[in-house]
């Protein structure tokens, strides 16, 4: 357990690590479902991991948000080291920012796939994302064509005001620590993204596993 971990006390940890029931959690897939997102459920991290890869053709251009789901379930290195993919992120950070700022911008924003995670989901099926640089927010929004969220069900909650608390009161400060130890620099909730429902049919797909992955 990390130090921010501890640093929650129990009640907030119970309250928000737990993976959800069947009841509730199909009860949240069949919202998403209504506001437009297809929801495919997996019962362990290793099917997740599966059923993401599945969705993914060889060869399509890939982004991914910072993600410590995507990291733990392996992912992240299938994305960016594998070779199977066209991967945006190890292509950015080898430019440079100071000549090349626009075309990493371009890159950046607009992915054939983009991948991430999301801090809560509401039992009445919407998303909530937070970042302090706002970076992975647009393609999310309406830039990628085609975006694929895997979420813990421990990260369900019942209403928005609820996904708002559990970022302030869980996932903010383990992100902090996270950040500390990863760059150096504070972490912070400057921008948040609400998804409400999905324009586009087919263009999000939310992988909801039975188990609590990420924060």
């Amino acid at each position: 357990m990390t130090r921010a971990q501890t640093d929650i006390d129990a009640e907030l940890r119970r309250r928000y690590t737990l993976p959800a029931d069947e009841a509730r959690t199909a009860r949240t897939a069949a919202a998403l479902e209504t506001n437009g997102m297809t929801v495919l459920r997996a019962s362990d991290g290793a099917v997740a991991k599966k059923l993401v890869l599945d969705l993914i053709a060889e060869g399509s251009q890939v982004h991914q948000g910072a993600s410590q789901t995507l990291d733990v379930l392996g992912i992240t290195d299938e994305l960016e080291k594998s070779g199977r993919y066209d991967a945006v992120r190890p292509r950015t950070f080898s430019m440079d920012r100071a000549t090349e700022a626009r075309e990493i911008r371009r890159l950046a924003a607009s992915p054939d796939v983009m991948l991430g995670s999301v801090h809560a989901v509401t039992e009445t099926g919407s998303l909530v994302a937070a970042s302090l640089s706002g970076s992975q927010l647009g393609p999310y929004a309406s830039g990628a064509g085609q975006v694929i969220f895997v979420v813990g069900t421990q990260k369900i909650v019942p209403d928005l005001e609820a996904a708002l608390r559990r970022v302030d009161e869980y996932a903010f400060p383990l992100e902090d620590a996270r950040a500390q130890t990863a760059y150096g620099i504070h972490s912070a909730v400057n921008k948040v993204l609400i998804i409400h429902r999905e324009f586009a049919p087919g263009r999000i797909t939310v992988v909801l596993c039975d188990e609590a992955l990420g924060f």
